[in-house]
């Protein structure tokens, strides 16, 4: 597998500190830079899940392929109706630069398939189980009722993703005899700069697969 996959001209890829405030402008403008930032991810998110089969499917049962492929196809409709979103907004993916740290956690995690559960579905993608809420109704208040229901079918595929997250790396622990909560905090402790901060949405981890054993603690 290629260290890095093949990525479009635009948008153009900035590190963190250099990427434009998205508090500044109308709401209009806010709007549009918030969608762009979540089509970015989601066009990410489909490198990182073809990457996952490529990199490590060889490793597992037939299930596993199915499960990332699926994850795979369902990004990348996420990343087509946010970017139709974009366009009856006047906009379009690229016209905005976005964040080139999201690929890291694919590097930083390409040596062991653990780490790469760990982190990915279980660290960064449960994480928008945890704020998705609040941006859908950040939207609903603008007006913007088209956006909110494109966020909450999201919000509903993210649990799944998840959840196929938390079920491989189980099984990961168990064919390892590894105790799985204690490893995937040592994982997360090695690979995830930054900490682990609330506020957490617990239903949805919880109906993830993700208990509070795992991440209450990891700081």
């Amino acid at each position: 597998m290629p260290e890095t996959p093949a990525r479009p001209s635009k948008p153009e890829l900035l590190r963190p500190r250099e990427m434009p405030r998205r508090g500044k402008g109308t709401s209009l403008t806010r709007r549009v830079a918030l969608i762009h930032a979540l089509a970015h991810i989601e066009f990410v998110a489909i490198d990182l899940a073809f990457d996952m089969i490529g990199r490590f499917g060889g490793q597992f049962p037939r299930a596993f392929t199915d499960d990332w492929m699926r994850v795979g196809a369902e990004e990348a409709m996420h990343f087509v109706l946010l970017d139709r979103r974009l366009r009856e907004m006047d906009s379009f993916y690229g016209q905005l630069p976005a964040h080139e740290g999201l690929w890291g956690a694919a590097i930083d995690t390409a040596h062991d398939v653990s780490a790469r559960l760990a982190i990915v579905p279980m660290v960064l993608e449960a994480r928008g189980l945890d704020i998705t809420l609040e941006t859908v109704e950040r939207f609903k208040q603008q007006g913007d009722y088209l956006t909110a229901k494109v966020l909450n079918r999201i919000y509903d595929d993210e649990i799944n993703h998840v959840s196929y997250g938390t079920k491989w790396f189980e099984y990961v622990c168990s064919e390892r005899n590894e105790p799985p909560h204690a490893q995937w905090k040592s994982l997360v402790k090695m690979h995830f700069r930054g900490g682990l901060k609330p506020p957490f949405n617990d239903s949805a981890r919880h109906a993830a697969g993700l208990t509070r054993e795992y991440y209450i603690g990891v700081e």
